[in-house]
């Protein structure tokens, strides 16, 4: 990426980690759940790509709307992203220890309050477009209807109940994989895609194509993770690698290869940057888009 996207994504970024340190903080009506507030700050502040909040951000932008007018429904969708991320990391789940190279929240503040902290995440998520002045009612609405979608059962909630059904069969199928993928992963992506445009009162046909980019950035997205999880080290990722492979997990690679599996991560980012191409000011997207591709973590 070019020193003058980088800088400018370094500063987007930094924008979203100030806006959701400012929405989660002890106030004096929760100064005695503190422990609560402390662990969901604590997994907030691991960091990460911020490329969910990042893509809402963008395609507001590049719909002609404000910053301001997406900023919750960024801070919202990170925070969904990040309540299930504590929520994977448990043992009845994925089981790890590390996330982005430190101690899991349940490691650090016990299962409970971890349990608890994505719980109260997922809340929060849902108060933060509520209590916007900026949005119209009507905004509100559509845009918590996205994020409920793309969350619940028919979204990353039922897409996680699909990866652990699959983790104790061998008989996966690529076309059952990729309904697990889309759901899991690429559902918060494209519901990322969609509020962007929405808090900027872009017409339907505009909302289903950028909803369409993120189908193909969320398939690309999981397949170079499934990638990485082979070919990188968890010094590099911040987290195990090799995890899929000791629990026998079907994955891309090992659906389709190596090989077949980065070719058609290629695909899916050719497809998607012809997608974003139609939109207006789309250079930085564009090269987000072709990063994102060749990523080391």
């Amino acid at each position: 990426m070019d020193k003058r996207n980088e800088a400018y994504m370094a500063a987007q970024v930094a924008k979203i980690d100030q806006q959701l340190m400012a929405l989660i903080r002890v106030t004096p009506r929760t100064k005695r759940q503190a422990q609560v507030i402390e662990a969901m700050r604590y997994s907030l502040e691991a960091g990460g790509k911020r490329i969910r909040p990042l893509l809402v951000l963008e395609f507001c932008r590049m719909c002609g709307g404000e910053e301001t007018q997406a900023m919750s429904a960024a801070c919202a969708l990170e925070m969904v992203h990040t309540f299930s991320l504590i929520h994977d990391d448990l043992p009845e789940m994925d089981n790890d220890d590390y996330r982005r190279g430190r101690p899991a929240c349940h490691k650090q503040f016990g299962h409970a309050v971890a349990l608890q902290a994505g719980d109260a995440l997922l809340t929060a998520a849902f108060e933060v477009v509520l209590h916007d002045p900026l949005l119209s009612p009507q905004t509100q609405v559509a845009l918590l209807r996205i994020l409920a979608d793309v969350t619940g059962a028919a979204g990353m909630i039922g897409g996680q109940i699909m990866d652990m059904d699959y983790e104790t069969r061998n008989d996966v199928t690529l076309e059952a994989l990729e309904a697990m993928v889309s759901a899991k992963t690429g559902a918060l992506i494209r519901g990322a895609c969609m509020m962007g445009c929405t808090a900027a009162h872009a017409p339907e046909s505009t909302i289903a194509l950028a909803g369409q980019y993120g189908e193909k950035l969320g398939m690309a997205f999981q397949i170079v993770d499934d990638i990485l999880d082979v070919t990188s080290s968890s010094d590099v990722l911040g987290k195990p690698v090799g995890s899929d492979a000791e629990e026998g997990k079907t994955t891309f690679v090992t659906r389709m290869g190596l090989e077949s599996a980065r070719a058609q991560a290629t695909v899916l980012t050719q497809a998607a940057e012809k997608i974003v191409q139609q939109f207006a000011s789309h250079d930085f997207l564009l090269e987000l888009t072709r990063e994102l591709l060749v990523r080391e973590k």
